[in-house]
């Protein structure tokens, strides 16, 4: 198995990559965290030039969550796929939310085993 380091850099890339294609731009900052079953990933600087037009009002706010709640439904199935490709492990579960206020994406993945613990061992 890779080192773990290495594991969370091919994982950041090719979610960001993924995160290109379905919105057309990329984050300004990523970084994948593997702790224990988890692989949590960070993006920064995700909101396009409208979404942070939009984000201005409540109800603007309320419709970039919804829009980017759906686009992470439509391709969860996608992203899981890449973290159990690269992992050797089963997603179980993924959980995900954007923030309007500081422009994050926060992605979860559950696995089916402890994989900070098998990369250490």
């Amino acid at each position: 198995m890779p080192r773990k380091g290495k594991l969370e850099t091919e994982m950041t890339n090719q979610l960001v990559k993924l995160e290109r294609e379905v919105v057309g731009r990329g984050p300004q900052d990523a970084r994948a965290y593997i702790v224990d079953d988890m692989v949590i990933i960070r993006l920064k600087g995700v909101l396009t030039i409208e979404e942070k037009n939009l984000a201005q009002t409540e109800i603007g706010r309320q419709a970039v969550k919804q829009i980017r709640q759906i686009l992470r439904e439509t391709y969860a199935r996608d992203k899981e796929k890449i973290v159990s490709d690269l992992t050797g492990c089963r997603v179980i579960g993924s959980h995900g939310d954007i923030s309007t206020k500081t422009a994050e994406q926060v992605e979860v993945f559950i696995l089916d085993k402890n994989l900070e613990q098998l990369l250490d061992g």
